[in-house]
């Protein structure tokens, strides 16, 4: 057998094991993910679904396939940044939540997500907030961004709903300035104490902490013997704090209001 007819025989193999013989061969077909509509539409639904499942991780995989194939012009666009910021910030990714949230808000304003896109940026910035005590950055750029929400769509419910969140920052500010004065008070850098309580109540008098910065601020001004000012305070008190079992216990029981009732 010569060398040409080998090869000859060697070509015939090799061109019969490419031929689809039936039962000879098991490998899957190789899924081709393209931008047919009806593509698209399967890979929406099966995202959504995962998404709301709570399925993160399989959504935030279903979204990116997406993100690869969806047309420009396709209305959904928008709302998938919106579902990928929500997955970021449910996986504990707030920054990665805000990039979503923010390119939403900024690049397609007139979207009917874009007011809420931006809450929920400023949500994830206060999550990054965890406690009153630490630096208080993040929370001073939700509340930033709370305000924007505001002044951006006045009229929205997301601009309602900011208001409340702005409400529950305040407090959380005043918390941080209350331990503060706390503090002072501990090493009885009581004139130090004395100015961060004014503040607090002054710029957040809705706050929980309020009554027991008011007890506080008597208690300083009583260890620095300024007598005029617990007078002061407590006129104060009996105006807006009138509770027996609050702050008005440190004060005389015939301390009468001013016309004003400032501190």
């Amino acid at each position: 057998m010569n060398l040409v007819r080998i090869g000859l025989m060697a070509a015939v193999v090799l061109s019969a094991g490419c031929w689809p013989f039936k039962g000879k061969r098991n490998d899957a077909p190789v899924p081709v993910l393209t931008n047919s509509p009806q593509a698209v539409d399967s890979l929406w639904r099966e995202g959504e679904q995962a998404f709301n499942q709570g399925r993160w991780g399989r959504a935030s995989q279903l979204f990116s396939q997406l993100n690869g194939v969806m047309p420009v012009t396709d209305a959904r666009i928008n709302r998938m940044a919106f579902y990928r910021g929500e997955i970021e910030l449910a996986r504990g990714n707030q920054l990665d939540a805000v990039r979503q949230f923010r390119r939403l808000a900024d690049e397609h304003p007139d979207d009917s997500l874009a007011a809420d896109a931006l809450l929920r940026a400023g949500d994830a910035y206060s999550q990054l907030w965890k406690r009153p005590e630490l630096d208080p950055t993040y929370g001073q750029t939700a509340l930033a961004v709370y305000l924007e929400v505001q002044s951006r769509y006045p009229n929205s419910l997301a601009s309602q709903r900011a208001e409340i969140k702005i409400r529950v920052l305040q407090d959380l500010f005043a918390q941080k300035d209350y331990l503060s004065a706390v503090f002072y008070i501990k090493y009885k850098a009581y004139d130090s104490a004395v100015l961060m309580l004014r503040d607090l109540i002054a710029r957040y008098p809705r706050s929980s902490v309020v009554p027991a910065a008011l007890e506080r601020l008597v208690a300083a001004y009583r260890a620095l013997k300024y007598e005029e000012d617990v007078q002061e305070t407590c006129q104060y008190i009996v105006q807006f704090h009138p509770d027996p079992e609050g702050p008005r216990k440190l004060c005389p029981a015939t301390v009468a209001t001013d016309s004003t009732g400032q501190l």
